[in-house]
């Protein structure tokens, strides 16, 4: 997301943004067509023992539901943050386009959770420097080190080829591929000056459109959870998860032609993110 499109600040549009778990990316095994019907996460994901990142695009391709939650009144938790705007400025210093310098608070850990959830959920993780870029701005340092062998083998050209894309992650002449985050809102349920874990709630856009594409962007809803740390000034990110929903019933407004879409996500910069 381009956050400077509204704010002003300056920013990068190929983002759009311890302890031991495990990592689960795109498995190289399975195909296409057999991830699109999967209503399980696919078998081949790859564990790395030291952080979980759960990455959008594997879990839209790999774990697509369309189901609404059964009960989603029923879920119960820490109360959230009001949802009208705070006064809280949000932050004017970013790296490689990732908004970063987010202050040493509860709201400040909340706009490090969705500035970095966009960054994760942006195109350019399907591209290999841009993907190490992003991982070493949003991840504690101790963490990121131990990402790059892992993910780069995940995204591999025959991954990226099932996709329709080409190995550095570019969609053919004619065609736009979408990988979007889009919080909704955030929650703190622990903090200290130290650490925090923060949830957002999202919406995520996946797909490819253009002339003969056969992979038509569509939408999923995830609640994406953060544990932070504060290093080098910073919240940094240790581990994170994700679940499905809450999600709405489906509207009835019909869907976007795929040249449509293609101009809205060219044309429709993002946001920095701040309560």
């Amino acid at each position: 997301m381009n956050p400077g499109d509204e704010q002003g600040y300056d920013t990068d549009e190929r983002y759009g943004g311890t302890g031991q778990t495990r990592t689960r990316l795109p498995g190289d095994e399975d195909t296409y067509d057999t991830a699109r019907r999967s209503m399980r996460p696919s078998r081949s994901l790859i564990t790395v023992v030291g952080v979980v990142v759960l990455l959008i695009a594997a879990i839209a391709f790999a774990n697509q539901n369309t189901d609404t939650p059964d009960n989603p009144s029923d879920a119960r938790g820490p109360a959230a943050s009001p949802t009208s705007p705070t006064g809280t400025a949000p932050v004017d210093t970013s790296t490689s386009g990732i908004p970063t310098g987010h202050p040493q608070t509860k709201q400040g850990a909340e706009s490090a959770a969705a500035n970095y959830a966009v960054a994760l959920g942006s195109t350019g993780m399907f591209n290999k420097d841009d993907r190490r870029t992003i991982v070493d701005t949003v991840f504690a340092p101790s963490v990121s080190s131990t990402l790059h062998g892992p993910m780069d083998k995940a995204y591999s050209p025959a991954f990226l080829d099932k996709l329709g894309l080409s190995p550095d992650g570019v969609a053919p002449e004619g065609r736009t591929f979408v990988s979007r985050t889009v919080p909704l809102g955030s929650k703190v349920t622990k903090f200290t000056e130290e650490s925090a874990r923060v949830s957002v709630w999202y919406l995520g856009l996946i797909g490819m459109s253009g002339d003969g594409s056969t992979d038509p962007v569509r939408s999923t809803w995830k609640t994406w959870t953060f544990d932070l740390v504060w290093v080098d000034d910073d919240w940094r990110i240790s581990k994170d998860a994700q679940k499905d929903g809450p999600a709405p019933v489906p509207g009835d407004v019909p869907a976007a032609t795929s040249e449509q879409i293609a101009d809205a996500v060219e044309g429709f910069g993002g946001f920095t993110y701040a309560r």
